[in-house]
C-alpha cells in the first residue's frame, strides 16, 4: 500500500471518529444545525486556542467611578415583546452579555445558565442576541428563545434581538455600557459575541470581560463573587 493511500485512510478514519464525537457531544441537542453541533463539540479546544492567542481576552475593572446616568433609568424590550424596566434590578448583581447562536463561544450559554441557577436570588443575567459579528445570529426572536431553552436550558432573561455595536441602531443598554459619559468610565464596546459586562447591586458598572473569559473562569467568578 502506497504512503498516499495510507495517509488517505488515516484522514478518513479521523474524520469518521470526529463525526462520531460530534454526535456523542450533541446527543441531547434539539434542532441544531451541523455547524452548531460542530462548534459545540470543539468549544473546549476553541477556548484553549483563543486563550493561547489572547483573542478577545481583554479584562477591565472599575474601582471608584459612579455612573452620571443611572443604570436603573434604562428600559429595553424582552424577547417576547414585553417592556422591561431596569429599576427592578436594584439590589442585584447583573451580568449583561451579547449572544449569538452560531458562534464559537455559543456554548457559554451553558456556563451562564449554571451560574444563574447557583445564584439566582442575588444575580440576574441578561442576554442580548445580536447579528453584529459575521452574521452569527440570523434567527428571529422566537427561534432564538427556542434554541437557547432546548439546548442549554436557558431561563435567564433574553432581550429582543438588536445591535450592540456603536452606531445609530445601537441598543440603548449598550449605549450606556459603552459610553463613559453615561456609565462613568468605560468606552469599550463588545469585541465579539459573548462579551460580558458586570453591574453591581448599586447600578455601578464594575467589570468588562472579553469573549474568551468564560463565565466559569476564576477571574470572572471572583468579579461577581465580591458581593454575592
Amino acid at each position: 500500500m502506497s504512503k498516499l493511500k495510507r495517509f488517505l485512510i488515516v484522514i478518513l478514519l479521523l474524520i469518521g471518529i470526529f463525526a462520531i464525537y460530534v454526535q456523542i457531544v450533541n446527543r441531547n441537542s434539539v434542532n441544531m444545525t451541523y455547524r452548531q453541533k460542530v462548534l459545540r463539540a470543539v468549544y473546549p479546544a476553541f477556548m484553549w486556542f483563543a486563550k493561547l492567542a489572547g483573542t478577545n481576552a481583554k479584562e477591565l475593572a472599575n474601582k471608584d467611578k459612579t455612573p452620571p446616568v443611572s443604570f436603573y433609568a434604562l428600559k429595553d424590550i424582552l424577547n417576547d415583546g414585553t417592556v422591561y424596566d431596569f429599576a427592578q434590578l436594584k439590589g442585584k448583581k447583573v451580568i449583561l452579555v451579547n449572544t449569538a447562536s452560531d458562534c464559537g463561544y455559543t456554548d457559554q450559554y451553558g456556563d451562564l445558565q449554571k451560574l444563574y441557577e447557583e445564584n439566582k436570588e442575588q444575580l440576574t443575567i441578561i442576554g442580548f442576541p445580536a447579528n453584529d459579528f459575521k452574521e452569527q445570529e440570523k434567527g428571529d426572536d422566537a427561534s432564538i428563545a427556542t434554541f437557547c431553552q432546548r439546548n442549554y436550558g436557558v431561563t435567564f432573561l433574553l432581550m429582543k434581538k438588536s445591535s450592540v455595536i456603536k452606531g445609530a441602531d445601537q441598543n440603548p443598554v449598550f449605549q450606556w455600557l459603552t459610553d463613559a459619559a453615561k456609565n462613568g468610565w468605560n468606552n469599550e464596546p463588545p469585541s465579539w459575541n459573548f462579551t460580558k459586562y458586570i453591574v453591581d447591586e448599586n447600578g455601578v458598572l464594575t467589570n468588562y470581560f472579553g469573549s474568551t473569559i468564560s463565565p466559569s473562569a476564576a477571574a470572572f467568578k471572583n468579579a461577581i463573587g465580591k458581593s454575592l
